[in-house]
């Protein structure tokens, strides 16, 4: 039975912990500095309650960093010497890399870079996952994988296009949201109320999305399903193509990617 130990019980780190909860033949322990939220994580989701990192180590097979990416070095620094070959490290801290991890960790287990974003908190999100390192075997490659099958969509990525991932992925929430609000005071603007305008909205970008992903056509197709010669809709897009909106998106999301290089 693999032991899943979690380093860090924040939004992230509670949001995977009840989505594998269920999963069987897993023990999960949990280790955080703030005791409360540990209790309230063993009253919810059953967790093991461990008290410090040492036990938590020594108790895990896995073990996931869901702390801060500026509290990773002394973390990893505490408990680089009770680490074993068989361990495996499992990050889910934004911009730091494999390499970097490690260094920190002394080398000693093999490493799982991970980039979640925010859906992951209701099991929908879309995880990019670094399986890399070589010293990974074929049962922890898919071990993890079907970890995070559980809290949303997994794609199998090189660590050389986390930054384009983090970008379009990691920051895509963001986008939807503005696009959304946009339309949202969009609706406000031809005369609808903010409720009215608001679940109208959802429910088109929910209904729009299902259509782009159970249908056999591409979104290209489907958008001129809506747009008919002389129509309200060309004139709207044309609108669009005149605001060079579509390439700001994509310049949106180049700085975006370039801003995680930086980082990096």
């Amino acid at each position: 039975m693999p032991n899943i130990g979690f380093m860090g019980l924040g939004n992230m780190g509670k949001a995977l912990i009840k989505g594998w909860k269920d999963l069987e033949s897993i023990d999960i322990f949990g280790y955080d500095i703030d005791s409360q939220k540990v209790a309230s994580l063993q009253e919810e989701a059953g967790i093991n309650a461990v008290g410090s990192l040492k036990e938590l180590t020594d108790s895990s097979d896995y073990l996931v960093l869901a702390v801060k990416p500026y509290q990773l070095q002394e973390v990893l620094s505490e408990i680089k010497d009770d680490l074993r070959q068989d361990h495996c490290i499992v990050s889910i801290a934004a911009g730091v890399k494999r390499e970097q991890i490690l260094d920190w960790s002394g080398d000693r287990c093999p490493v799982v870079r991970v980039m979640p974003n925010t859906p992951a908190l209701i099991n929908q999100g879309v995880f990019a996952l670094c399986l890399d390192d070589p010293r990974l075997d074929q049962k922890q490659q898919e071990f993890v994988q079907t970890l995070f099958a559980k809290s949303g969509k997994v794609h199998t990525l090189p660590e050389k296009y986390f930054d384009a991932f983090t970008a379009l992925i990691g920051s895509g929430p963001a986008y939807v949201f503005y696009f959304l609000e946009s339309l949202i005071e969009a609706g406000l603007t031809v005369g609808l109320n903010r409720e009215e305008s608001r679940d109208m909205v959802l429910s088109l970008v929910s209904g729009a999305t299902q259509m782009a992903e159970e249908g056999s056509q591409s979104v290209s197709e489907l958008r001129e399903m809506v747009t008919s010669p002389a129509g309200t809709t060309i004139q709207g897009l044309n609108h669009l193509d005149r605001q060079c909106v579509k390439s700001a998106i994509i310049d949106a999301v180049t700085a975006a990617c370039n801003r995680s290089k930086e980082m990096g």
